[in-house]
């Protein structure tokens, strides 16, 4: 590779004003410093910002940090102690000048002594508090945010100074005592060894299969596991003390080991677990869980056995860095490919459009704020103080960190934001449909490379992602069939997008498919999200208080319910003994139930024969479903299970029948970068989910051997549609319901090009970002939504001619984006018809291979391929720059 020297003066200029260690302080991927201290560095300020019960010293009331670094030099006090410091401030008022300010402060030596490095104008409140890498870091960043740069490098080394000076005072080390091994680990341990033995004779008289054997144990295990390493944290993480009244009281501990970790230095609970609690179960080569976990740890010692399983785990981590360092470099390398031409051109395209950011909320954890998601984007319309018309963030305003104050203090929880996505510049993005420069801290400049930015930012931590794909099984699948939402604070329940009816015992039942339950805090703010099923029970209405840890919604995970929405007496059409149904009895209680055969089991007979319920009023006459003209009739899939007889009466919200969840084995997650790989390249998953192509009733023509014939048919009277599904696809609509366009009719992995076409660009932005931020979430790297919704753009950038209309297009015929757009601007500027178009959905690798321009076509892949076609068809290139 080459080696470039910066010779000549121009040269150097350049190279220091860009490349100088000092201009680089913010990370391009997410705006957050770069240069944070770790390791030694972060022990010592923790360290020294930590504070003691009863350490020497205590009680003092001291006059400055200058008097308490002398008391702590001359040995009167120790840098924990508790004491009274008078600190003076200095803020900012209206005109940037700086105002002293001088208070009595509750706080401890150390933070006394740290405080004289940090620069005028910061509050004291940043330095009051134990401080770990993530501290350390935020302390930086508002040191940036509020000082500016070169105050913030000074600082930046007199941390590391600071830190390195008292991390060698702390005489922080690791002996074998700090490596406290709980006593419960021993109980613990043969409490799980007697689960184990009883499993086993279950699984010897035949009680359980081999598998679920298997699954129980190693649920056994891990759980286990985790209380071994439960006891030796709480051991590690205090100690008791004599504070100065002489009584006994707990604080956190000092411990060499647990400060390192609790500090972020260096090691983490993970690996505390193995030194000191239990290794755990580990894996063989194909990626099983090997049934018998090594119940050692490090301080006792491995025997050979243990020792040998370990060493297969140890080899696969290598070898995955190896093959995860060539794949990383090559995701990235297509991410420059397909971005490389993306530039800011503009300022302001004038776009209304923009993306609705909320906060992400997955069960009752806010996983991000929304202030963290709107920081540095542009507001696409006038943000409105919720509950009034008052504007309080205006149109094409940059949210810097006191607007996203201001937003939060009015607890606005959803902002619609500029977006790459939507940004209506020809060639390029605009300034405002970006934002934030995240290196930078203001707006864009023009001519910024946003392209390469992007690819870099997503590519770079590619190295940090697993490899592997991961096999769910035993406690975590078991998991997934959850059976009721039982919320984690207090607050008012908020429904979306529900049909309801009330059953006879005035409970709610959910007769929609895409329910959704939020909670909301006092303040209007979203707490919790969770997804309701159908079918489900709600304990509470819409807007109704629930306290936390109450019950909201239970429902039973193995059967599917129908639900009737009308009441009436029950009648069976098509049900015939024998035929279409079959009587059996459970020999247990007794109580006998109809099940529905599959039409491959019925008789000749049988075979165009439709079981179904009617409901019908005390005169015989079909009862109409609320607000439609159709009768309330159910038809039942096979295996239904029918537990009423002919002519009950049943209300409204009862459940007819029940039809049986297949309990879904292990599954496959595909994690880390293969997932990130699939998303930008838009594969489409093996088993995707079946998306309704239009809105309309749904109803069932004839089955032919393994598919059942979907159709929709649009309430408008036009074209049905029509689709043939394989038998075994579950599907979540019955006959006579209504689905809106996009709605899942099976549920499956959602396919990308499916959202785009059903649901619209901003939906597969959406999803695209939301799923490659799992990911990478899951790592713990953030990366910024803006690279990652430049991608999509690129990815979008081609559109399928659907009607030429009077452009000089074929149909058919596919075509930049762009390109449509501008031709359609001058033919409708002439008054004439303008071409309709449908967006295409490409990955990244045919995306690159299908730019306008052949010369960054061949330089990526497949040169002679590209060359030869571009001869043939006597291709130009412009070079536009």
């Amino acid at each position: 590779m080459a080696v470039h020297v910066p010779l000549t003066l121009e040269a150097q200029l350049e190279a220091r004003a860009l490349m100088m260690s000092t201009n680089n302080i913010l990370s391009p991927a997410n705006g957050e410093p770069i240069i944070v201290p770790s390791q030694d560095v972060v022990l010592g300020l923790y360290y020294m910002t930590r504070d003691c019960v009863n350490a020497k010293g205590e009680g003092m009331v001291l006059t400055g940090p200058k008097e308490a670094e002398r008391l702590y030099r001359s040995g009167l006090a120790s840098l924990h102690a508790r004491v009274k410091v008078r600190i003076t401030e200095y803020e900012k008022d209206a005109n940037g000048e700086l105002v002293a300010k001088t208070s009595l402060k509750d706080t401890t030596v150390g933070r006394a002594i740290l405080w004289m490095i940090v620069p005028k104008g910061l509050p004291y409140s940043i330095v009051n508090q134990a401080l770990g890498k993530k501290a350390i870091s935020k302390m930086l960043n508002t040191c940036y945010r509020i000082l500016g740069l070169k105050p913030t490098v000074i600082f930046a080394d007199q941390i590391m100074y600071t830190g390195f000076a008292y991390a060698a005072r702390s005489g922080a080390s690791v002996g074998i005592d700090d490596m406290v091994i709980p006593e419960k680990k021993h109980e613990i341990i043969s409490e799980a060894e007697a689960e184990v033995a009883e499993i086993q004779e279950q699984f010897q008289s035949g009680l359980v299969t081999a598998g679920e054997r298997y699954n129980k144990v190693i649920d056994i295990w891990a759980a286990a596991n985790d209380r071994v390493s439960k006891a030796m944290m709480d051991n590690l993480q205090t100690e008791t003390v004599i504070n100065r009244d002489g009584q006994e009281e707990k604080q956190v501990s000092f411990n060499s080991i647990y400060m390192m970790a609790d500090s972020g230095a260096r090691g983490s609970a993970a690996q505390i677990r193995q030194l000191a609690g239990m290794r755990g179960l580990m894996a063989k080569p194909d990626g099983s869980i090997i049934e018998t976990p090594i119940t050692a740890n490090f301080r006792e010692g491995l025997n050979v056995l243990q020792y040998f399983i370990s060493t297969h785990g140890a080899r696969k981590g290598l070898a995955d860095t190896a093959l995860k360092t060539a794949n990383s470099g090559y995701l990235t390398r297509r991410l420059v490919d397909v971005a490389q031409d993306l530039v800011v051109t503009e300022d302001d395209c004038g776009t209304h459009e923009g993306i609705m950011m909320t906060p992400v909320i997955e069960g009752g954890d806010v996983k991000e704020p929304l202030r963290d998601r709107v920081l540095g984007r542009v507001t696409a319309e006038d943000v409105l103080k919720p509950g009034t018309a008052d504007i309080l963030v205006p149109r094409n305003t940059l949210l810097h960190e006191q607007w996203c104050d201001l937003l939060e203090e009015n607890s606005v929880d959803a902002v619609k934001v500029r977006s790459v996505v939507s940004c209506d510049t020809d060639f390029g993005v605009c300034a405002h449909c970006y934002g934030r420069d995240l290196a930078r801290g203001h707006i864009i400049n023009k001519g910024e490379a946003i392209g390469v930015i992007a690819a870099q930012s997503i590519g770079e931590p590619g190295t940090q992602l697993t490899m592997r794909t991961f096999h769910i099984g035993g406690a975590a699948s078991r998991a997934a069939a959850e059976s009721s939402i039982q919320v984690k604070n207090k607050g008012s329940i908020k429904l979306s997008n529900v049909k309801s009816v009330v059953n006879s015992s005035g409970k709610l039942v959910i007769t929609s498919r895409n329910t959704e339950l939020k909670l909301i805090d006092e303040f209007g703010r979203t707490k919790e999200s969770y997804k309701v099923p159908y079918g489900a029970v709600l304990a509470k209405g819409d807007g109704e208080q629930v306290a936390g840890g109450e019950t909201v919604a239970n429902w039973d995970p193995h059967t599917m319910p129908v639900i009737t929405e009308v009441s009436g007496f029950v009648r069976f059409t098509d049900m015939i003994d024998g035929q279409t149904i079959t009587r059996q009895t459970d020999e247990l209680t007794g109580l006998s139930s109809l099940v529905v055969l599959d039409s491959a089991e019925r008789t000749a007979g049988g075979k165009d024969l439709r079981p179904a319920l009617k409901i019908v009023d005390a005169q015989g006459n079909d009862v109409l479903i609320p607000g439609t003209d159709m009768p309330a009739q159910y038809f039942l899939p096979g295996k239904a299970i029918v537990q009423l007889e002919d002519g009950v009466q049943i209300s409204s919200g009862d459940t007819l029948a029940r039809i049986p969840q297949e309990s879904g084995g292990t599954k496959d997650i595909t994690g880390g970068l293969p997932r990130v790989a699939d998303l930008f390249e838009a594969r489409r998953p093996k088993e995707p989910a079946i998306l309704a192509e239009i809105s309309g009733i749904v109803s069932f023509g004839k089955e032919t051997k393994g598919k059942r014939r979907l159709v929709i048919t649009p309430v408008d009277g036009s074209d049905p549609y029509e689709e043939m599904i394989p038998k075994w696809r579950q599907l979540n609509v019955f006959e006579g319901e209504r689905v809106e366009r996009g709605d899942v009719i099976s549920d499956g992995p959602e396919a990308p090009h499916d959202i785009l076409r059903l649901r619209g660009v901003h939906a597969v932005t959406r999803y695209i970002v939301n799923e490659v931020q799992d990911v990478y979430r899951l790592q713990g790297v953030k990366i910024n939504d803006k690279h990652i919704e430049v991608i999509v753009r690129q990815m979008l950038r081609k559109a399928t001619i659907v009607n030429a209309g009077s452009s000089d297009f074929l149909e058919g015929e596919q075509v930049e984006y762009s390109r449509v757009k501008i031709a359609n601007r001058e033919l409708e500027a002439n008054g004439k018809v303008g071409a309709t178009y449908s967006r295409d959905l490409l990955g990244i690798t045919k995306a690159s291979l299908a730019t306008e321009s052949f010369i960054s076509a061949a330089s990526f892949q497949e040169t002679t391929r590209v060359l030869t076609e571009a001869a043939v068809a006597a291709n130009a290139t412009n070079c536009a720059a």
